[in-house]
């Protein structure tokens, strides 16, 4: 069965664990044809042997795309639980003076840079769907540090996003303190860096960066407030989105729990981790009544 660029593929030798789509194919040095694989639903690249690859059936791809399609769907509907309580909360703490007044919400605003243009389409859906504004630029991780201070200025947000693709690299026991022996993790701590230089704030500028088994502590380190990969372990795609709507949706005068940040989030606390962050939401009012 022949491979060709696009295909969705799985890796015979890990059981089939993960649905890829082949993004290259490449011979090497000794006339060996390898492919470049980046997940469908995980920010992971790898590289693999085209003879370990098998083309997946329609049904294998019907029962992914259900199963994705519930995680998502499910953690939506948690954040929506989530905020209809604290709209509760807040009607209940309002005076009789205020309650003739309709409020409006102003969520932090979000610029996502992302190095893979498949995922940012479907993080942009997904903050238009949170009634979160965020606008996204499709940008290779290796070249996230060179534009990024002019897009901070242009559109000055209160959360930046810089994700993409991340992996441990090479073969056998690696040392996973060595910045080296990571896929682009050195482009998301160079990002970071650049970002700071802007705006050293870690409450005026909220910052989450790194990908699927990203060195956590060196990107937390160069500045971030929140990043992957604690267990160095594949983070989903949507894993910066409802970190990035758990602070947008924070109000000013409280401080997001890391630990309910974490658990907006798909992945969880092996995926992502981070620090206390003051939240970027508030209110406002009154609402112009629309005539």
């Amino acid at each position: 069965m022949d491979i060709q660029v696009g295909d969705l593929v799985v890796r015979k030798s890990h059981g089939g664990d993960i649905v890829f789509k082949v993004a290259k194919i490449l011979v090497d040095e000794t006339q060996q044809t390898h492919c470049v694989l980046k997940g469908l639903h995980l920010r992971l690249m790898a590289d693999s042997p085209i003879d370990d690859l098998e083309r997946i059936e329609a049904e294998h791809l019907r029962k992914e795309i259900v199963r994705m399609e519930s995680i998502h769907n499910d953690t939506m509907r948690r954040v929506m639980m989530r905020r209809s309580r604290e709209r509760e909360q807040v009607e209940l703490r309002r005076s009789e003076t205020t309650k003739k007044y309709t409020f409006f919400d102003l969520p932090g605003r979000v610029l996502h840079l992302d190095g893979d243009e498949e995922y940012l389409k479907m993080c942009l859906k997904t903050y238009s769907q949170l009634n979160i504004q965020a606008e996204g630029r499709w940008v290779e991780e290796s070249k996230q540090a060179d534009i990024i201070i002019g897009l901070l200025e242009e559109i000055r947000p209160d959360i930046l996003v810089l994700t993409g693709h991340d992996a441990l690299v090479g073969h056998g026991k690696k040392d996973i303190s060595d910045i080296n022996n990571y896929r682009n993790s050195r482009h998301f701590v160079a990002a970071v860096k650049k970002a700071r230089q802007f705006e050293p704030s870690r409450d005026d500028l909220v910052i989450f960066a790194g990908a699927c088994q990203s060195h956590f502590e060196a990107i937390l380190s160069s500045g971030a407030n929140f990043a992957s990969s604690p267990n160095r372990i594949f983070i989903h795609a949507y894993d910066p989105v409802f970190i990035a709507e758990k602070v947008a949706f924070t109000p000013i005068n409280r401080t997001v729990e890391v630990s309910d940040a974490i658990t907006a989030s798909v992945t969880g606390v092996d995926g992502v981790g981070g620090l206390e962050t003051r939240g970027k939401f508030r209110l406002g009012m009154p609402k112009t009544p629309i005539k």
